[in-house]
Protein backbone atom coordinates (compact mmCIF):
# COMPACT_ATOMS: atom_id res chain seq x y z
CA UNK A 1 0.00 0.00 0.00
CA UNK A 2 1.33 3.47 -0.76
CA UNK A 3 1.33 6.27 1.67
CA UNK A 4 0.75 9.64 0.72
CA UNK A 5 2.23 12.62 2.44
CA UNK A 6 1.14 16.16 2.02
CA UNK A 7 2.76 19.63 3.39
CA UNK A 8 -0.31 21.16 3.63
CA UNK A 9 0.95 24.56 4.78
CA UNK A 10 3.20 24.87 1.60
CA UNK A 11 0.23 24.03 -0.72
CA UNK A 12 -1.56 26.72 -2.76
CA UNK A 13 -4.86 25.09 -3.98
CA UNK A 14 -3.81 24.72 -7.86
CA UNK A 15 -5.78 21.77 -8.08
CA UNK A 16 -3.33 20.24 -10.90
CA UNK A 17 -3.22 17.10 -8.43
CA UNK A 18 -6.77 16.70 -7.92
CA UNK A 19 -7.06 16.74 -11.85
CA UNK A 20 -4.40 14.08 -12.49
CA UNK A 21 -5.26 11.80 -10.05
CA UNK A 22 -6.79 8.75 -11.67
CA UNK A 23 -8.24 7.38 -8.52
CA UNK A 24 -9.97 10.28 -7.79
CA UNK A 25 -9.26 10.80 -4.13
CA UNK A 26 -7.82 13.82 -3.81
CA UNK A 27 -9.66 17.03 -3.20
CA UNK A 28 -9.08 20.35 -2.05
CA UNK A 29 -10.44 20.90 1.16
CA UNK A 30 -13.72 22.59 1.86
CA UNK A 31 -13.37 23.48 5.53
CA UNK A 32 -9.67 23.97 5.97
CA UNK A 33 -7.30 26.54 4.73
CA UNK A 34 -3.21 26.81 5.50
CA UNK A 35 -1.02 29.51 7.11
CA UNK A 36 -1.12 31.41 3.93
CA UNK A 37 -4.88 31.34 3.27
CA UNK A 38 -5.66 28.63 0.69
CA UNK A 39 -7.46 25.64 0.80
CA UNK A 40 -5.35 22.88 0.75
CA UNK A 41 -5.19 19.63 -1.05
CA UNK A 42 -6.44 16.38 1.14
CA UNK A 43 -6.53 12.66 1.00
CA UNK A 44 -10.19 11.24 0.94
CA UNK A 45 -9.02 7.70 1.14
CA UNK A 46 -5.36 6.96 1.74
CA UNK A 47 -5.79 2.51 1.43
CA UNK A 48 -7.25 3.65 -2.26
CA UNK A 49 -4.19 5.15 -3.05
CA UNK A 50 -2.08 2.98 -5.97
CA UNK A 51 1.07 4.85 -5.66
CA UNK A 52 1.38 6.01 -9.21
CA UNK A 53 2.91 9.45 -7.57
CA UNK A 54 0.82 11.58 -10.76
CA UNK A 55 0.28 14.07 -8.34
CA UNK A 56 3.52 14.41 -7.10
CA UNK A 57 4.69 15.20 -10.35
CA UNK A 58 2.25 17.36 -11.41
CA UNK A 59 2.82 19.23 -8.16
CA UNK A 60 4.29 22.81 -9.01
CA UNK A 61 5.15 23.39 -5.47
CA UNK A 62 6.33 19.55 -4.58
CA UNK A 63 4.48 19.44 -1.38
CA UNK A 64 3.54 15.66 -2.01
CA UNK A 65 5.38 12.42 -1.46
CA UNK A 66 4.35 9.37 -2.37
CA UNK A 67 6.28 6.48 -0.57
CA UNK A 68 5.99 2.47 -1.79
Amino acid sequence: MAKLTIREDNCKGCGLCVAVCPKKILQLSKTKFNKKGYNAVECTDQAACIGCAMCATMCPDVVIKVER
